[in-house]
């Protein structure tokens, strides 16, 4: 199972917290969030191909050319699933995620969801019934290892074609 995984510049190491305005990037292989998440990919044979990111500040005043430029990135690496996040408590991460992880499904270049705290009320409640969203604890909460086995069996699931109803009343919003 082929994953490319979308993050913050925060999650990916490419920016500080205060520093939204760092432009769309890409990093082959896991970075962040992602090594840790690696043993539970195992699982599934799963592995993080790439990692692209994107300051929330920067997302927001170049929406539309953002997603545009997700969608071919996507495309071109051709990976089995999308997986938005981590995003944590960051509210313009989470609403990236969700955002992001739409696009992708629409676009139909492949399976993708979004991992977000129950902080991001409100992206939540505009995307819950549109693309799924995994809950994970807020930065520094407990329940990560659990967020992240759940993000690999959600992801495991799009890939083999799964109902993932289930997997959706269990851990997601």
């Amino acid at each position: 199972m082929k994953i490319v995984m979308v993050f913050d510049q925060i999650q990916a190491g490419a920016g500080i917290k205060d520093d939204h305005m760092v432009p769309l990037g890409l990093m082959k292989g896991a970075v962040g969030p992602a090594i840790m998440m690696e043993p539970y990919l195992k699982t599934y044979n799963g592995q993080v191909l790439a990692c692209l990111y994107c300051g929330d500040g920067y997302y927001a005043e170049n929406k539309q050319e953002c997603l545009r430029k997700y969608c071919a990135m996507v495309e071109k690496i051709k990976p089995d699933v999308v997986m938005c996040g981590p995003a944590f408590d960051y509210l313009g991460f989470g609403r990236m995620a969700a955002e992001v992880a739409q696009a992708i499904q629409k676009a139909g270049v492949a399976q993708a969801f979004a991992a977000l705290s129950a902080e991001n009320e409100e992206t939540i409640a505009a995307f819950k019934d549109c693309v799924p969203l995994v809950k994970v604890p807020k930065k520094g909460g407990v329940g990560l290892d659990a967020s992240l086995r759940a993000m690999c069996e959600i992801a495991h699931a799009l890939y083999t074609g799964a109902d993932i109803q289930p997997f959706k009343q269990t851990y997601c919003f």
